[in-house]
């Protein structure tokens, strides 16, 4: 009987899994297979290590008859062995070699902002991937704008589901699809390597450079909670504070479904177990506080003054942070610092690079914030429709906690005295 092993585009140098590989070695073991011919032995195997495990098969089975259509190698013998071990780790290098080549001049496309490839077409963009496609394109700045906005990709996710847009292979967009997208460095005129904005690009921007950052800033903060499997029903989660033993209050509702926050007690926790106080009175008080408070023009000066002065700060403090490690990375190259020099003088840039992105992330918060309070009645009468996500957003800008007061009893009407905002700004 004779069968085939046929695994096509899987690279045995790069270690992938091979599953014609795994069946023929399973065949050898079960003494299935008495006679292996192949193109030639590199073809077999590109990694010693896989070349060595192979042999120690066929020593445990023996018997076992190999031809190359190549070449002619016996490998149940030592020398067979010898010629076969010396061919792997030709093939190897010359793997490697190609390898390299192969990245440094990816890196060369990137340095100089040209397109390496080809691929799927980029949503936003035409087919020749330089010519921006305007219908999609407002989509992206729509959504970019959404979630600097304080908008959740969850919220966005959904939204693309129910206009029924489509990714340019005409499936529906995925979480991890969205979050590629509106990270990407090709919205915002940037080429992109390994993760990292390597240089202006050959393409027009989608949106701007500092959009692209604040975004990316948030999607990569490490704190940022993102496993969120339901959307927030809650508008005041971790907001509410118990006036007793000062621990925040958790959404629970009562046995009839009525939504409220208490200051949940037991095991393990450190609440006293003391307040609740219904949810849709709360809320209601907290927005229209929040409204009212972003009316003020002491507020909307505060914010207007600030915001771009310090936005200009931090992108200057990025700026020179990077261009220290960049430095940094040209004279460890030249071997003008050994690696330890490299390694200490590199960890306190990395920090202050580290705090520069923090602050980038709440200046986002902040420009939204200073877009919209230059027209507060129309963030007062467009409250209604935003995502609760993107309502949240606003409310954490200004507003720290809010301490929940103890109950009258017997008061069976909301009390507004219960509730003190403790604000930011």
């Amino acid at each position: 009987m004779v069968g085939e092993y046929i695994d096509n585009d899987v690279s045995a140098y790069k270690g992938r899994v091979r599953p014609e590989y795994k069946r023929l070695v399973a065949d050898i073991e079960a003494g299935a297979v008495d006679a292996l011919v192949v193109w030639h032995l590199d073809r077999l195997h590109r990694q010693p290590l896989e070349l060595e495990q192979f042999f120690r098969v066929i020593d445990r089975v023996g018997g076992l008859e190999m031809a190359s259509v190549s070449g002619q190698h016996d490998l149940a013998t030592s020398d067979g062995q010898f010629h076969a071990r010396i061919m792997g780790a030709v093939a190897r290098k010359e793997s490697d070699d190609k390898s390299r080549r192969i990245r440094r001049k990816h890196l060369e496309l990137a340095q100089a902002g040209k397109m390496s490839g080809g691929g799927t077409r980029p949503f936003g963009f035409e087919a020749d991937r330089l010519t921006i496609r305007e219908a999609e394109a407002a989509i992206i700045r729509d959504l970019a704008a959404r979630f600097l906005a304080g908008e959740s990709l969850h919220s966005l996710h959904a939204w693309l589901h129910t206009s029924q847009i489509a990714t340019t292979t005409g499936v529906p967009w995925s979480k991890v699809t969205l979050r590629r997208v509106l990270r990407s460095g090709r919205i915002s005129g940037r080429r992109e390597h390994r993760g990292e904005i390597a240089a202006d690009a050959c393409w027009p921007a989608i949106i701007s450079p500092r959009d692209s950052d604040q975004i990316r800033a948030i999607m990569d903060d490490p704190h940022r909670r993102s496993n969120r499997r339901s959307p927030r029903r809650y508008l005041l989660t971790g907001l509410l504070r118990c006036h007793s033993c000062s621990e925040a209050l958790s959404a629970r509702p009562r046995q009839d479904g009525v939504r409220r926050y208490v200051c949940a007690s037991g095991p393990g926790l450190k609440a006293c177990g003391h307040t609740h106080i219904l949810s849709e009175p709360v809320e209601e008080l907290i927005v229209a506080a929040t409204l009212f408070r972003l009316d003020t023009p002491e507020l909307q000066a505060v914010i207007n003054a600030g915001t771009a002065a310090a936005d200009d700060a931090i992108y200057a403090d990025i700026s020179e942070a990077q261009g220290q490690l960049d430095e940094l990375a040209t004279m460890y190259g030249a071997r003008e610092i050994s690696a330890r020099e490299w390694l200490a003088a590199r960890r306190p840039v990395e920090a202050r690079l580290a705090e520069a992105r923090r602050a980038l992330r709440a200046a986002g918060q902040y420009n939204d914030l200073s877009a919209r309070v230059n027209s507060p009645s129309e963030l007062r009468s467009q409250w209604p429709g935003l995502a609760l996500s993107r309502q949240r957003a606003i409310i954490d800008t200004i507003l720290d906690h809010a301490i929940i007061g103890p109950g009258i009893r017997g008061l069976n009407k909301f009390d507004a005295s219960r509730v003190t905002p403790v604000w930011r700004a």
